[in-house]
């Protein structure tokens, strides 16, 4: 969807009837504000229910989906033009490309940026370009971009293959007992790997028809570069291991027998089928999908085989294509936006917001993965399914998160209108009580997936190989099984609050793993705390307390850039305000008692005083991909959050409710 399409004629005010009953109570000003967010979020529906906003990444997608032309000789022309419009649009005044809005150069997203708009044809000795190409070897040039990055220039022979890590296609062949297994990493990197290790071991070279390279961009020869593995700052031994493997492997596989090769070779082909997933891609993520894609061309499948077809189709619907720019998404949100915005209607509670959120929820109701084929099982063999994925389909990886954002939602629309969702409700909540971690905690996707050594070894430089517990998932899995208030889930409830009480940092915050970032995590744990009975007037609550007061902009508002996910920068103060981190602060301290103190009163005058349009819109990055590694723009946060806290607001300060 893109912005012109989000753009909506607001409803003319509110029901009268709800002005007049909160006029003598309320201020004008948040009634106003309620309704016309209301009515906005309302209007952005789709007929059947559902909420999509677009979910936008950094310059490396948009730039590796023309890359991925190239690569094919599939390419379109019209969107690869568009395309560029896009990458040239985001060039910083650095000269290279961020990972999020006002980052600093990254050199792996500038890499794949330059060379996307050189294959589109762009002028090497544009000033554009050459300020990027000056950039880029002022920082060591292209032999230090990331692993991910020197991948897609091994396969269009900008670099020798010993540039990229040792991954044979036989690693399929391992058993579970050895160091490194499949199973023991995460779901995105599991479904990224398997065909790339099919693309790395018969090292194809892209067909490139322009005959486009960036040889330019090295500081010495690529073929003569002899440093382009660096060893990690922590675990420097477990790293040597590791890398002298790598070494040892190399040295090792001419000798692998061609019947092992081609067998795992057809293990791997086989376990990506299996996962194809429609129209919905591997995975379900742009990266997995591109590799599927890459490796059935590399295997010979014909243009118009129906598997190749679909798995391009996939692809291709990730574009948002605007009047005269296009970029490509990492994947889609539905199921995430729609949860938390049937949250932020329940809150609003009006007749209007309330028969919204349950159409929402009816869509929910019929994507809930019941069927027991996830990868999920590989730790939880006897668990019934009945979660939610994060986009349209993935029913091999549904998420923690999102199924209990949905049963939260589902939840409280069963409490209003008894009988509606029972049993959605009750699988969902077996299966999120029978995903905890040994430790207490809940990840995203996966059970104790924490072989953290498996982070060193030489593919893993982006050091987000693994799916660990972390506090906001956590968080959010406590907060729908309390209000649930089922007996059987007491145990499990205790374990994980315990495990939130070791997480909370010395500052009294909590780090936010999938949003930015410490006051989303503190806002997540404060909302689980209060749902799990624990007193506003405990010590962790208390110390969580004093760290939101202490990060209040004079403006009223809180902000914080994804500059905190570096430790150096840890603690940084004075960011700008952003709608949808005022929300989470308001919404963290309402959850914390404060609703009467003068800061919230704050928070919701700058919620109030910033709206557009009925909602909210800010430039920022919203969440973590992975910290330091990969951002996303929630463009739907700005939406629902500031909604929701201010609903809150008036209902719990007795401000005037519908």
């Amino acid at each position: 969807m893109n912005d012109d399409a989000r753009t909506v004629e607001l409803a003319d005010g509110f029901l009268r009837g709800e002005a007049e009953t909160s006029a003598a109570t309320a201020p004008p000003s948040l009634e106003q504000a309620i309704g016309a967010a209301r009515d906005a979020l309302i209007g952005l529906q789709s007929g059947d229910g559902h909420w999509l906003f677009e979910l936008e990444a950094d310059c490396t997608i948009p730039a590796e989906y023309i890359m991925m032309m190239h690569y094919l000789d599939e390419i379109d022309e019209r969107l690869q033009g568009k395309l560029a419009v896009y990458l040239r649009a985001h060039q910083a005044a650095h000269g290279g490309w961020p990972l999020y809005t006002g980052g600093e150069l990254d050199l792996s997203c500038t890499v794949k940026a330059y060379f996307a708009l050189k294959l589109a044809g762009d002028d090497p000795q544009a000033p554009h370009m050459r300020r990027a190409r000056e950039a880029i070897l002022a920082r060591g040039g292209a032999a230090h971009a990331n692993v991910f990055t020197r991948i897609a220039l091994a396969l269009f022979g900008e670099v020798p293959w010993r540039a990229v890590p040792y991954i044979p296609v036989e690693i399929m062949l391992l058993p579970r007992w050895f160091p490194f297994h499949l199973e023991k990493v995460s779901y995105w990197s599991r479904t990224v790997m398997v065909p790339l290790f099919v693309l790395c071991t018969r090292k194809p070279v892209a067909r490139n028809p322009r005959r486009v390279h960036v040889r330019e961009l090295f500081t010495v020869p690529a073929e003569e570069e002899r440093h382009y593995f660096r060893l990690p700052q922590q675990g420097r031994w477990l790293a040597r291991i590791f890398f002298a493997l790598d070494r040892m492997g190399r040295m090792i596989d001419p000798l692998v027998p061609a019947a092992m090769r081609a067998r795992a070779t057809r293990l791997a082909e086989q376990w990506t089928l299996e996962r194809l997933n429609g129209e919905d891609g591997l995975g379900a993520i742009f990266p997995a999908m591109v590799n599927a894609l890459e490796m059935m061309v590399l295997l010979g499948y014909a243009a118009d085989d129906p598997r190749r077809v679909t798995a391009k189709r996939a692809i291709e619907k990730l574009v948002v294509e605007q009047a005269d720019r296009a970029y490509c998404q990492p994947c889609v949100s539905p199921v995430w936006d729609t949860g938390l915005a049937c949250l932020a209607l329940q809150e609003a509670g009006d007749d209007r917001a309330l028969a919204s959120a349950v159409r929402g929820l009816d869509w929910l109701a019929a994507r809930q993965v019941l069927d027991d084929i996830g990868d999920w099982r590989i730790k939880r063999p006897h668990l019934k399914g009945g979660g939610w994925p994060f986009q349209f389909g993935n029913a091999h990886y549904p998420d923690l998160d999102d199924t209990a954002v949905v049963a939260w939602a589902m939840h409280q629309a069963h409490e209003r209108s008894p009988g509606r969702y029972p049993v959605a409700i009750e699988r969902s909540l077996e299966w999120l009580a029978g995903m905890q971690s040994r430790n207490g905690g809940f990840a995203a996707f996966d059970v104790d997936n924490t072989h953290y050594n498996l982070n060193l070894i030489p593919f893993a430089d982006h050091g987000a190989l693994l799916d660990p517990p972390t506090a906001d998932v956590t968080a959010r899995v406590v907060t729908v099984l309390s209000h649930a208030g089922r007996p059987q889930d007491r145990p499990v409830i205790a374990r994980a609050v315990a495990y939130l009480r070791d997480e909370q940092e010395k500052d009294g915050s909590w780090f936010g793993r999938w949003g930015t970032n410490y006051i989303y995590g503190t806002w997540s744990v404060l909302a689980a705390l209060e749902a799990a009975g624990v007193a506003a007037a405990d010590p962790a609550v208390r110390r969580a307390v004093a760290w939101l007061l202490a990060r209040q902009n004079r403006d009223g508002g809180w902000g914080e850039s994804n500059d905190s996910y570096d430790p150096a920068r840890r603690g940084e103060r004075g960011f700008e305000s952003t709608p949808y981190q005022s929300a989470w602060a308001v919404l963290g301290l309402i959850a914390a008692g404060e609703v009467r103190h003068d800061a919230v009163r704050a928070g919701v005058d700058y919620l109030l005083r910033t709206r557009q349009d009925g909602l909210w819109r800010h430039p920022s990055f919203t969440a973590p991909g992975f910290p330091r590694v990969f951002y996303l723009k929630y463009h739907g946060y700005s939406a629902f959050f500031p909604l929701w806290a201010l609903a809150a607001y008036r209902r719990r300060s007795g401000s005037g409710q519908p």
